[in-house]
């Protein structure tokens, strides 16, 4: 009887055997190669692809997360801010896969080859802002994956049609090559040129019910980008919240360059900031016209507000 109660007692008080962080791996790796795999059968008839995988254990995955734009929203300092997390990998480069059909004929092996070798646990991210405006991007990024999870940033559609003038006007300017004023791409006519792709390309509300065709509102995680820019560290760990990353990225990563005017990062004693193509000044606009503009914005801005739950402090 005594023997019979020492091994139940031991048996109670036997630690449980928890699953170590390598085979919590190996069970993500499978997961995930095994989707892969599946995809890329479905896009290469002849099984001609290969897996990537280096001899540390790393490969080159699909993203599992896709910053779709917006442009000149500040995609680029998202990425970066982003990149301060250990379990996230990020293409450098913009892809374009989906927007440009030159690529997107290429297939999913081409668009794996684009992507950073990564281990199991981290998530692999993508960005193209075009992605958002596109009008074929939503269903392509579908049915490659339906479950995957969407950044987008937006700023005042204003503010941003500016930015994005000042982008082309400065590329211009480096090749030598002149450039009309704004105001002759903003009037036409006397009046405001709504047909300025500029303008067209913060019409968020007609660009996002696109994207709502396919993926629901809970898988898009929107960034406010003015808030980015004054105050980056709560809107970064509203995405680490949606991505479901653990806390890593402090506010310890980001200080203020009086210099350059904008927020920079600082990532193991090492600092960085953006391009100096980032945070350039904005053409000198006349007032009236600039009300023009946020008086055509108003009904817009008020239909995406609608659209997304979710109100944002634009002109």
């Amino acid at each position: 009887m005594a023997a019979f109660l020492l091994g139940a007692v031991l048996l109670i008080v036997q630690p449980q055997i928890v699953p170590s962080r390598l085979a919590i791996n190996l069970k993500a790796e499978t997961s995930s190669q095994s989707v892969q795999r599946e995809l890329l059968k479905k896009t290469s008839p002849k099984n001609d692809f290969k897996e990537n995988i280096h001899s540390n254990g790393s490969c080159q995955q699909l993203p599992q997360t896709i910053i779709i734009g917006v442009r000149k929203g500040g995609t680029r300092a998202l990425l970066e801010m982003l990149s301060l997390h250990p379990d996230i990998a990020a293409a450098e480069s913009e892809v374009h896969f989906f927007d440009w059909e030159d690529h997107y004929r290429n297939g999913l092996q081409w668009y794996i080859n684009q992507m950073p070798f990564s281990y199991p646990h981290q998530i692999t991210v993508e960005k193209t802002p075009a992605y958002f405006t596109s009008p074929k991007v939503p269903e392509r990024v579908y049915n490659m994956n339906q479950s995957m999870r969407l950044l987008l940033i937006l700023r005042d559609p204003s503010e941003r049609v500016l930015s994005d003038y000042t982008q082309v006007f400065y590329n211009h300017m480096q090749k030598h090559k002149p450039y009309p004023s704004i105001e002759q791409f903003l009037i036409k006519d006397g009046e405001l040129n709504v047909d300025y792709k500029a303008i067209n390309r913060s019409l968020y509300y007609i660009h996002m019910q696109n994207w709502l065709k396919y993926f629901p509102l809970d898988h898009i995680h929107i960034v406010d980008g003015d808030k980015l820019i004054k105050d980056p560290f709560p809107e970064i760990e509203k995405v680490e919240r949606f991505l479901k990353l653990s806390p890593q990225i402090n506010a310890s990563n980001f200080y203020f360059n009086k210099t350059k005017g904008f927020y920079c990062l600082r990532d193991s004693g090492r600092e960085r900031c953006l391009h100096e193509s980032k945070g350039r000044a904005h053409p000198q606009v006349d007032t009236r016209l600039l009300e023009k503009l946020h008086e055509y914005f108003h009904e817009p801005n008020k239909k995406f507000f609608e659209l997304v739950g979710r109100t944002f402090d634009w002109h």
